[in-house]
């Protein structure tokens, strides 16, 4: 198993979304890396993307201007499993499909040494599952990079019911060498913790929509004034420490059974999607993004989370 400091290698398994991203970050901190592709086109707009993302962090004071190209540098094209046999760790952001994910670490394991560490940027697929094809599963572990995977600092570390907790360990370590808030959870569950409470909020919030109680944008400011901020500061079991127990407990007694607690599609979400309706995507969600203002939130957004990574 490769410890933290024999780690220089990184294999980068896709281009999109999220893969980009972790290509970036990984050669920000000097790592190189080899950004694993399949045409030209996906090469080209991830190189793009990443030269957009390391220009914006020189803009907000994060690196210098001048280490841009430095940086750059050192992430390599690569278009077949055979060229990651040196590598030490690899990370792989692609569909989130089991079937599809097993197949390509099947073909990845095969071609990287024995003692390289193997990590899906998973959302909440299971490690379990997807490790079970691996001939060597306790060096799997799940890395799931929050997105924007460049911008929010926490990367969820989930062990399968075969990773070797020395895998876990080396992964949370690497993680916080490229200053990510790395968490280690004790076993792995749908969606992880992050998802489960981020749902949670969430159907309550279309519930609250739908039962007429308030409109998104009262909810929105609501939750911005109130909960978002506490717990931004402090978590929500320590607040509920500080709150007292009892107090927690009371409301529980009569709120919880007036909650949202139906299982399967969210309905709300479903006709949401059967109008086509499907957010900044499309132009109209809960909101009306037309005229540039899904643009401009994404700005305001990106400008207070770039502040906030320098800050520190």
């Amino acid at each position: 198993m490769k410890k933290l400091e024999n780690i220089k290698i990184i294999g980068n398994i896709g281009t999109g979304t999220m893969g980009y991203a972790t290509a970036m970050l990984f050669a920000m901190h000097g790592y190189r890396v080899k950004l694993f592709g399949r045409s030209d086109e996906s090469f080209a707009r991830a190189f793009g993307k990443i030269r957009s993302g390391l220009e914006t962090y020189a803009e907000a004071g994060i690196i210098p201007v001048d280490h841009i190209e430095e940086i750059i540098a050192n992430i390599e094209k690569v278009t077949t499993y055979a060229e990651l046999a040196d590598v030490d760790f690899v990370i792989e952001s692609i569909v989130e499909d089991v079937a599809v994910k097993q197949a390509v670490w099947s073909d990845i394991e095969k071609a990287v040494s024995e003692n390289a560490i193997l990590a899906t940027n998973t959302s909440g697929l299971s490690p379990t599952e997807i490790q079970s094809v691996l001939v060597h599963p306790e060096r799997f572990v799940v890395a799931h990079f929050w997105n924007p995977a460049h911008l929010m600092p926490l990367v969820e570390v989930v062990p399968g019911a075969r990773t070797n907790p020395e895998t876990v360990q080396t992964t949370v370590e690497l993680m916080k060498r490229l200053g990510k808030k790395a968490v280690a959870l004790k076993k792995e569950s749908l969606g992880f913790v992050g998802n489960r409470i981020q749902d949670a909020v969430l159907r309550e919030c279309y519930h609250i929509i739908e039962e007429g109680i308030a409109d998104p944008e009262a909810i929105d400011e609501i939750v911005l004034a109130s909960v978002g901020l506490r717990w931004s500061i402090l978590g929500p079991v320590t607040s509920a420490d500080l709150g007292g127990l009892d107090i927690f407990y009371n409301s529980s007694i009569y709120l919880y059974s007036d909650l949202a607690n139906y299982n399967g599609p969210d309905p709300v979400l479903e006709k949401k999607i059967r109008s086509g309706d499907l957010g900044l995507k499309t132009g109209k969600g809960f909101y009306d993004w037309s005229g540039g203002k899904g643009a401009e939130t994404v700005r305001m957004r990106d400008k207070k989370m770039l502040e906030i990574l320098r800050k520190g």
